[in-house]
């Protein structure tokens, strides 16, 4: 097991740099860079596309003998244009960039945000917060509701039982979590109906001065409702999954030895099929987590109030903040290599039968 992991964590390294590639020299073909959304601000048109459209309608400025590259930068001096791309470090070829920000990588040196002047970890660890709330709690309400019911579905499979429940979770599913949490907002945070549930922030003002029981419930308060409206299409896939893995289980032969000898109905079912059944279930639950954490979701985010790594990818990508674009996607993408290592781990560990040596061998 030992070797796999090594070869695992060696393949990582490649994998990494591939998509640090692929993205890094998607972004040079991408119009609107860093420079062009400060000279759009300079001026006044707020956003650098405006530009685009009506970028033969800008005047020349008479002093500026040479047009600047820069859409929409006619009337600026060059020499504040050359400033600003030294100052960014565009003024060095594409390769050399790349491979400067790879060697402040590895030295985890993740560079300053152009636009907030903050540090990319810094500010990532501003946002946690909500993302943990997010991925954390949603990730544990889909599994401790998904499962016993994907169980419950598959002992009484055919019955009535299984049939609305089955047409429950896939409404649910087809449901779009922004549009529910709209229909949560207007029933319980003070849209139209009831005002229950508070509607932005993951705390009230003054939370530092409750007590520990205080902040506890101020927080579950606040977080019941997006919570809810990010889980709601989980259910679906996790439930379904549970039982056809029951379901399976329960028509091998393993299964009728164990009725055969008399066995309890409950002991049947977690005493021998549980373990095998939840093996995929149990073992892909860091890859679910950590999709859901680090996919954080912009609408919800937004319709709430809540600023997490959702709203700060988005706004990092209308912005053209790359060290914030290409920071986060490193330390993502480093960190979703290893869950995926993980993951084959939680496989060992739950059936240690597994041996990923041999089945490579």
């Amino acid at each position: 097991m030992g070797a796999y992991i090594l070869r695992r964590l060696l393949f990582v390294i490649p994998t990494l740099l591939g998509i640090m590639i692929i993205n890094f020299t998607l972004v040079q073909f991408v119009p609107g860079g860093p420079i062009e959304q400060i000279i759009a601000e300079l001026r006044g048109e707020g956003d650098v596309f405006a530009g685009f459209a009506g970028a033969d309608d800008i005047e020349i400025s008479e002093g500026l003998e040479s047009e600047s590259d820069y859409v929409g930068a006619r009337g600026l001096p060059e020499e504040f244009i050359k400033e600003l791309e030294k100052e960014f470090g565009f003024d060095k070829p594409p390769v050399q960039r790349f491979l400067d920000m790879m060697w402040n990588y590895i030295q985890l040196d993740f560079g300053e945000s152009y636009f907030r002047k903050i540090g990319v970890i810094d500010l990532v660890l501003e946002k946690l917060p909500v993302s943990v709330t997010l991925g954390l709690w949603s990730t544990l309400i889909a599994y401790i509701v998904s499962i016993p019911l994907g169980i419950r579905k598959a002992v009484k499979d055919g019955t009535a039982f299984d049939t609305w429940t089955s047409g429950a979770i896939i409404v649910a599913y087809a449901i779009p979590g922004f549009l529910f949490a709209i229909l949560l907002i207007v029933l319980f945070a003070g849209g139209s109906y009831w005002r229950i549930f508070p509607l932005r922030g993951l705390t009230s003002d003054g939370w530092e001065d409750m007590t520990l029981v205080g902040q506890i419930l101020d927080y579950f308060w606040h977080i019941a409702l997006p919570v809810l409206a990010s889980t709601i299409s989980a259910f679906a896939t996790l439930t379904l999954l549970t039982k056809n893995s029951f379901l399976d289980e329960i028509k091998k032969h393993y299964v009728m030895t164990a009725r055969a000898k008399g066995l309890s109905e409950s002991r049947v079912l977690y005493g021998h099929i549980f373990r095998n059944a939840m093996l995929i279930v149990i073992a892909g639950f860091p890859a679910v987590f950590i999709g859901v954490f680090f996919g954080g979701s912009l609408i919800i985010e937004t319709i709430f109030s809540l600023d997490g790594l959702g709203r700060l990818g988005f706004e990092a990508a209308v912005a053209r903040d790359y060290p914030v674009i290409f920071g986060t996607l490193f330390v993502f993408g480093l960190m979703g290599l290893v869950v995926g290592i993980l993951s084959d781990l939680m496989y060992v560990f739950v059936d240690p039968r597994i041996d990923f040596e041999r089945r490579e061998g």
